[in-house]
């Protein structure tokens, strides 16, 4: 099976009320504990590269690892570009094999998100490759994403049908109160997605795949590991996963994962060497990483995504 765009995923995710989780790749123990966890879960997966990953782990790699999966699982994956910020670099992904971009024209004004974003989808849709784009800017740092709290700022729901037809975009991120990276919210304060806006979109434009960026819920069992075994991370509130859990029964047809899997997998690291030392066999290390990638993702097919037997 070849790689597959996210266009049928996203339709039979919309009428099921469940989402496709799309988890971040950065190397081949990545990779195999987010696949090995689909393939027992017969879940359909999208699996995404920044242009920090891409950077340094280099694109060929990162295909070939992926195609790889696909001969492995037999599942139909999506290889997407997370956070393009360059009609260059979407352009050299979709010609490098990648079968979905994100354009994320959201620093920009709203004219030239919409120039932008036209370019990317008349590029991609000659070649077979579908595009997210964005409105709206959610908070936090993750790779080359910085928005301080600030700069953030909800969608506009008045502009989402204006934007999909100027720009004939498959699918829209939008900003409803997540944020990126593990730092989501100080202690005692409470997440809330603001599902009205969310309401309002769905109206606006009924049917229509919806993406939430940053959704990692901060998972404190990897957070305490990795205090308990040297490391300093301060406490930490991601995203409820009944709130996720909410937003993919709605519009929400893909709910992006990256801080949760470095969690998991730094404190599967961690662990191991802090009980073992003398230890310096980057296969004995990396394995319960790995097994650590491939339990978070479970747990998030079934129970956040319910994307379970969807495949």
């Amino acid at each position: 099976m070849p790689l597959v765009t996210s266009k049928e995923m996203f339709e039979k995710a919309y009428k099921g009320g469940y989402a496709i989780g799309a988890f971040n790749v950065n190397n081949m123990e990545i990779i195999q504990g987010i696949t090995e966890a689909a393939k027992e879960l017969n879940a359909p997966l999208i699996l995404q590269v920044s242009a920090g990953a891409r950077k340094y782990a280099n694109h060929t790699y990162l295909v070939k690892l992926v195609e790889a999966a696909i001969e492995e699982t037999g599942l139909p994956i999506c290889l997407h570009l997370d956070h393009g910020d360059s009609f260059e670099l979407c352009k050299s992904c979709i010609d490098g094999g990648f079968t979905s971009v994100m354009i994320d024209g959201s620093h920009l004004d709203y004219e030239e998100n919409v120039a932008l974003t036209k370019k990317v989808v008349e590029y991609a849709h000659a070649h077979g490759a579908v595009v997210e784009g964005e409105l709206g800017r959610l908070a936090g740092i993750e790779d080359d994403v910085n928005v301080s709290a600030e700069d953030a700022s909800y969608t506009n729901p008045a502009q989402v049908q204006d934007f999909v037809e100027r720009t004939g975009v498959d699918s829209l991120a939008i900003a409803i109160g997540t944020s990126h990276g593990a730092y989501k919210f100080k202690p005692g304060q409470k997440p809330q997605l603001r599902f009205d806006i969310l309401e309002e979109v769905e109206k606006r434009l009924p049917g229509f795949p919806i993406v939430l960026h940053g959704a990692s819920s901060v998972v404190p069992e990897y957070v305490e590991t990795i205090n308990a075994n040297g490391g300093s991370m301060p406490d930490a509130v991601g995203i409820p996963e009944d709130m996720l859990r909410q937003a993919a029964s709605m519009a929400v047809c893909k709910i992006n994962i990256d801080s949760d899997l470095r969690l998991a997998m730094t404190a599967g690291i961690r662990k191991y060497m802090n009980e073992n030392p003398s230890h310096f066999d980057p296969r004995q290390y990396l394995k319960p990483a790995r097994q650590n990638i491939k339990d978070l993702v479970s747990h998030k097919i079934t129970k956040v995504l319910g994307c379970e037997n969807k495949a």
